[in-house]
């Protein structure tokens, strides 16, 4: 695990971030672990993120470790003036509010990089310029109206992906958009203003689909309903009423499979040996290999697979992997302590360099924590501090 901040790859940029939810987290995040000092500007008594019940309570501890928190009033002039300086001395700014309201504050692109030529600005929306730019758009908006949900439920009831898959991968887009301005500005000396946006990428995620109708002048059908690829590509259950996923998506993986599960009628029938033959002929190999399986146990069966080595795995929850042995040998899981102090570990980013991974130097911050060292990392002296705090313009 690195843990030397000055040894990360983005040590030395500095990010302030106005963001809240997902999606503008999630870049600041991964622009953090990989060592840029991220400061996270919070309203006064704290991003609202923070307060969010069930399936949202999850989302500030995820997106905001190694994080530096200052709590600021932007609707008072001491306040907006502190954001101001914080962002003269960034090398990036990263916001997703609505259309128009960073401009309103002047903290837009337009104003901050008349100040600041080299800096990169990120602004992470529901749509990109366009007929639906000044929408309000969701996680869940984008799934839906860009194809997602109806490719992941069965056919007539669209479902939204089982996490924010949008707003991560959006906020993924926005990440490489920001290292690929920051590569360009090496020779410019200038940033660059820009946009990633949640609808955008639910088409761009979907494009497969796309595709498939431009080849095959057929749409695309619902994952539970669609022609697979490959004749075995299916959860299967065992004697021990589990579920286990297992593809066989070539050739070669057929011969291994039929001589390790003793189908030698099927492996040696000549009209099996070509996959799209045997896709053709999915109504007489899946009822003989559920035969087979429903007669193992998940752990014999996960063995075997696993022993010949085709492509399985067992259905997971995700609180099990906090127990997952290669995410917990591998440095796939990182240590935090989130406020109201409950002790987690959490996944790293899914990347390693020279075999090294990415981890925490900081804890997700408590609201404002760091507000009065970065004041006075601005220069501002005792007295003028204080005057800040006792206004409220500072929390």
């Amino acid at each position: 695990m690195m843990q030397s901040s000055e040894a990360l790859p983005l040590a030395g940029l500095k990010v302030i971030e106005f963001t809240h939810m997902v999606m503008g987290p999630s870049i600041g995040v991964i622009l953090a672990d990989l060592g840029a000092e991220v400061t996270k500007v919070e309203p006064l008594g704290g991003d609202a993120t923070r307060r969010l019940l069930g399936a949202g309570s999850g989302y500030f501890p995820t997106f905001n470790r190694n994080k530096r928190s200052i709590c600021l009033d932007l609707k008072s002039v001491d306040g907006l003036g502190v954001a101001k300086k914080l962002c003269a001395g960034a090398d990036i700014v990263v916001e997703n509010f609505r259309a128009g309201t960073m401009d309103k504050l002047g903290l837009g692109y337009a104003a901050l990089s008349a100040e600041n030529e080299r800096l990169i600005y990120c602004s992470a929306k529901g749509f990109l310029p366009g007929p639906y730019e000044n929408r309000t758009a969701l996680d869940e908006v984008a799934q839906m109206m860009g194809g997602l949900a109806y490719m992941t439920g069965p056919v007539g009831r669209p479902l939204r992906a089982g996490s924010s898959v949008i707003d991560i991968t959006g906020g993924m887009f926005g990440v490489i958009g920001v290292l690929a301005a920051l590569e360009q500005r090496h020779g410019t000396g200038k940033g660059k203003y820009v946009t990633c946006s949640l609808y955008e990428t639910t088409a761009f995620l979907v494009s497969q689909h796309m595709a498939q109708l431009a080849a095959t002048g057929k749409p695309a059908q619902p994952m539970p309903s669609r022609v697979s690829a490959w004749a075995i590509y299916d959860l299967f259950e065992t004697s021990d009423d589990e579920r286990v996923f297992v593809g066989v998506v070539s050739d070669s993986q057929w011969v291994t499979f039929c001589k390790a599960f003793d189908l030698g009628e099927l492996g040696d029938n000549a009209d099996y040996k070509a996959n799209n033959a045997r896709v053709l002929a999915r109504d007489v190999i899946i009822p003989r290999v559920q035969a087979i399986f429903k007669a193992m146990t998940k752990a014999e069966l996960l063995a075997k697979i696993e022993s010949i080595g085709l492509p399985f795995a067992p259905v997971t929850k995700p609180e099990e992997l906090f127990e997952d042995k290669h995410l917990n040998e591998s440095g796939g899981l990182v240590d935090l302590t989130i406020p109201g102090g409950a002790k987690t570990k959490l996944p790293a980013l899914p990347i390693s360099m020279d075999g090294a991974r990415f981890g925490s130097t900081l804890d997700v911050p408590h609201i404002g924590e760091h507000s009065r060292e970065m004041l006075v990392e601005l220069g501002l002296d005792e007295a003028e501090i204080e005057r800040l705090l006792a206004a409220g313009a500072v929390g």
